[in-house]
């Protein structure tokens, strides 16, 4: 009886009008503070070293990219998910970020038709900005931190950072933990256009915004519909191995491409 009262209760606050919109603006702001806070404490024990007199610039630039990527997402999940448990006892279940179970052949074959659907949404949008926006610059280029890979151990680095860890990480924080979380306060379309905004807004140049953005709603429609995180985790994976060929492997199809 103690049980069902306290669902209840817990439900009601849930549901609050008021508890809803403050929601949909603390958990947003509390993901990028995350993302904010993992970069400064890996700015800061960086000048601490150099402080020391620690040598870490002749460290091969392609290794210290990787170390650095994957302190930031390792600290950034810590702090986000982390610090409410240890205030709150606000414990993130695996079921909660759609990691309790295995992959199955709908989520593979959901994630090519996401990527199709993708390609559609993003093409739009950006036919949108251009036809708009006169100084939008559809031809910015992301800096992904790698440069002059030379040594196949270097693109083995950069692939595993771009292709395997950050789509794994940035899933569990955007469409896992955010997304899970503020879809419990307010519609889903709202939920999937905050998570959505947020993800394009961190991506920084207008034009990597707008495909992020693009991506993300898709992303988010896949962990809805799938109720997991594995078809959104196998289209990020898909879309920034392609991104990894055109820039690393392949640069000269970009030109093609771009006429």
């Amino acid at each position: 009886m103690s049980q069902n009262s306290s669902n209840a209760s817990d439900e009601a606050r849930v549901q609050s009008p008021k508890r809803r919109w403050w929601m949909a603006i603390v958990l947003p702001l509390w993901v990028l503070a995350g993302l904010l806070a993992a970069q400064l404490v890996v700015t800061g024990a960086l000048w601490a070293l150099r402080a020391l007199h620690i040598q870490i610039d002749g460290i091969n630039q392609n290794i210290f990219m990787t170390i650095v990527a994957v302190l930031i997402y390792i600290i950034c999940l810590v702090f986000v998910i982390g610090i409410p448990w240890l205030i709150w006892r606000s414990r993130v279940r695996l079921s909660d970020i759609g990691l309790n179970r295995l992959p199955t052949w709908t989520d593979i074959l959901m994630a090519p038709a996401g990527m199709i659907i993708y390609f559609v949404i993003s093409a739009f949008l950006m036919f949108l900005a251009t036809s708009w926006l006169p100084w939008f610059d559809v031809s910015q280029a992301q800096d992904t931190g790698f440069s002059q890979l030379g040594q196949r151990y270097e693109y083995i680095l950069a692939f595993l950072t771009l292709v395997i860890i950050a789509p794994i990480a940035e899933e569990i924080l955007f469409r896992g933990y955010l997304l899970g979380k503020i879809s419990k306060y307010m519609p889903v379309w709202l939920a999937i256009l905050i998570t959505s905004v947020l993800f394009g807004f961190v991506h920084g140049a207008w034009n990597l915004a707008i495909d992020t953005f693009a991506l993300s709603v898709v992303l988010c429609l896949l962990r809805i519909s799938t109720k997991s995180l594995w078809a959104p985790i196998l289209l990020h994976t898909m879309k920034n191995s392609l991104a990894f060929y055109i820039l690393f492997i392949n640069p000269a199809l970009l030109t093609t491409l771009g006429g």
